[in-house]
């Protein structure tokens, strides 16, 4: 029997969401654990342990936005792949994408805790800013590609999905994208405390439209 040239069966080149989801929850759970390890027991002299767990307090500011952020991103994960219904090759690429820039948020969240330690405003803060935008506005990258597939192969949707919700998907990305965009440049040029402020609010504006403007504004 001949089998050169024949296309492998969609029943191998598809399959259910289960085991992606599964993977992509354990991978949102251990980010989001590493991020608890910049806060460490401070050194200091006896009876200054008060004040040097104050002047900590980048660490406590970066790890209750980036905690967030990562808790914003595997709610609106899971609002994704609630109205997925089968996964290919491709949306597995763009998932292990979110996945990537998701778990190097660590990175950067330690670069400004360790950074805003030392100085708030010089040279070193204002790179520290531009640094957590970049990343930041990675993971908006990534989701914009993430729905730009599914906008380009809606038959890994669910029938009954709300209309326009992958459309809205693709502006809340490219929005996040074009607002990091400007909070790096506005931490870098004007003040790097803006950027953080900044920072702090972003993810609740994802978590107020993870199902859509509609919704939210309902």
């Amino acid at each position: 029997m001949r089998t050169r040239g024949r296309r492998p069966s969609a029943r191998f080149t598809r399959a259910d969401t289960g085991r992606v989801e599964a993977f992509s929850d354990g991978v949102f759970a251990i980010a989001i654990t590493i991020l608890v390890l910049g806060i460490a027991d401070p050194g200091h002299r006896p009876g200054a342990l008060g004040r040097a767990l104050l002047e900590q307090w980048p660490a406590y500011l970066g790890y209750a936005a980036s905690f967030t952020y990562i808790a914003v991103i595997w709610l609106n994960h899971h609002q994704a792949f609630a109205r997925i219904r089968t996964v290919d090759r491709g949306l597995h690429s763009v998932n292990f994408l979110i996945l990537a820039t998701t778990s190097l948020l660590a990175f950067p969240t330690s670069v400004v805790s360790d950074t805003l330690r030392e100085e708030t405003t010089g040279a070193d803060a204002r790179a520290a800013v531009v640094l957590y935008a970049a990343v930041a506005a990675a993971m908006c990258g990534a989701w914009l590609v993430f729905y730009e597939y599914l906008r380009r192969r809606p038959d890994h949707l669910d029938p009954g999905v709300e209309p326009g919700y992958v459309r809205q998907g693709s502006i809340r990305s490219a929005a996040g994208i074009a607002a990091y965009a400007a909070v790096g440049l506005l931490g870098y040029f004007v003040t790097p405390l803006a950027g953080l402020a900044v920072f702090a609010v972003v993810p609740f504006f994802y978590f107020a439209t993870s199902e859509g403007f509609l919704r939210a504004a309902g």
